[in-house]
Formats: structure tokens, sequence, C-alpha cells
């Protein structure tokens, strides 16, 4: 269990956010996630709406069906996420 499980609990959507942070210079599959992380394509669909909602997350159409992801890391939000991961992580 890392820094960030330790404070807020492994839930699904901090499994999620970890997965991205991780992969945070790459685009990423609703399915891909799924996979590494081994939650459900339904529970990893439902969890990063609100990452999306917030800006955290950019979501990028790719054809008609296919939906790509990764963190804005322009957005101010993700780069306190970040700044925050990465310094309980130092520890």
């Amino acid at each position: 269990m890392d820094a960030l499980e330790e404070i807020f609990g492994k839930t699904a959507q901090m499994t999620v956010l970890k997965n991205l942070i991780q992969h945070q210079n790459e685009s990423t599959y609703l399915s891909g996630i799924a996979e590494e992380t081994g939650l459900s394509h339904s529970s990893v669909a439902r969890v990063i709406a609100p990452l999306i909602k917030t800006g955290i997350v950019i979501e990028k159409p790719l054809g008609k069906q296919i939906r790509t992801f990764r963190l804005d890391l322009d957005n101010e939000k993700t780069q306190l996420i970040l700044d925050f991961y990465n310094r309980l992580n130092e520890r």
C-alpha cells in the first residue's frame, strides 16, 4: 500500500487515478485501465467520469466508439495532485 492509499483508502477511483498518474504522458483506453488495475470496465467508466468533469482527465474520441483518456497536465488541479502524490512517495 502506498502513501496515497494509506490516506484515502484503496477505492476504485484512487486505483484509476494512480494508474493514470503512472502513465501520465500516455493516452489509454478504458479497457487498458481495467486490465492493468483489475477493475471491471464498468467500474472504470463510472469512476473516471468525475475526473473528466473536473478537468483532471481529458477524454478524446478515436473514431465512433473508441475513447482515449489521459491526465490533463496543463490543469492546475492535476498539477496539485501530481505534486502531492510525488511528495508523499518521496518518504
